[in-house]
């Protein structure tokens, strides 16, 4: 593959799972770029021996540590033609970022999102307040922009000049509706592909505790209601 791909992953104590996402990810890949959270555990020792970049980001958030992965390639000589971003819970399925990037480089996409549809995800793989809070966001970014977005799902692949562009700023869970908010207000050609969701090795970060759940919706809907006026 002709194209140089570059892939960034937020993690924050994932020792448990980080490995096998390394390890599952598409030889076609230059760079496996794992940012360490401030975690407390072995996640960067881990992630460092199944091959990726290992970066450190002290402060907390998914932002914080997407915008070190993002500096980390801004810094070196040669720039990716596209950058993909997943979570480092296993989760997603790193074997199928092929399909992921293909409608970039096959139909000249900018951004193309992998939609955890219903039919493709593991029982209990989403909570209930991630169901309802993707239903939530994506219903409300249809009604206030015509978007076609029904996930706001962390597998994701977007051209890197377009990624510069966008100017992202949100160091928190408003990372992934950000993304997709200023992709529609710059009119970048965007389309989902359904992807496979199991079932995380761990807690979740976001959903598996309330205050995370509440904090992220809060933050997701600032976002579009901030756009939505603009």
């Amino acid at each position: 593959m002709s194209f140089l791909i570059k892939v960034i992953i937020p993690a924050f104590n994932e020792e448990a799972s980080i490995g096998k996402v390394v390890k599952e990810i598409p030889s076609f890949v230059s760079e496996i770029i794992v940012v360490s959270n401030n975690s407390t555990d072995k996640t960067a020792q881990v992630a460092q021996e199944a091959g990726a970049t290992v970066l450190h980001e002290s402060q907390k958030g998914y932002g914080y540590a997407c915008l070190k992965g993002m500096q980390h390639i801004a810094d070196q000589d040669s720039r990716p033609e596209i950058i993909v971003f997943l979570d480092g819970d296993y989760s997603d399925y790193p074997s199928e970022m092929e399909k992921i990037i293909a409608p970039i480089i096959e139909d000249d996409m900018d951004l193309v999102i992998g939609a955890r549809v219903k039919q493709l995800r593991e029982k209990g793989s989403m909570t209930l307040p991630q169901i309802f809070g993707n239903w939530l966001a994506t219903s409300l970014m249809k009604l206030f922009f015509n978007a076609n977005f029904t996930d706001l799902g962390p597998f994701r692949a977007i051209k890197y000049e377009k990624l510069l562009a966008l100017n992202m700023e949100d160091k928190t869970y408003g990372w992934t509706v950000e993304m997709q908010l200023k992709a529609i207000k710059k009119k970048y050609k965007y389309i989902e592909v359904p992807v496979h969701y199991k079932n995380r090795i761990g807690t979740s970060k976001v959903s598996g505790t309330v205050k995370g759940a509440i904090f992220a919706g809060v933050k997701i809907l600032s976002w579009i209601f901030k756009y939505s006026f603009k």
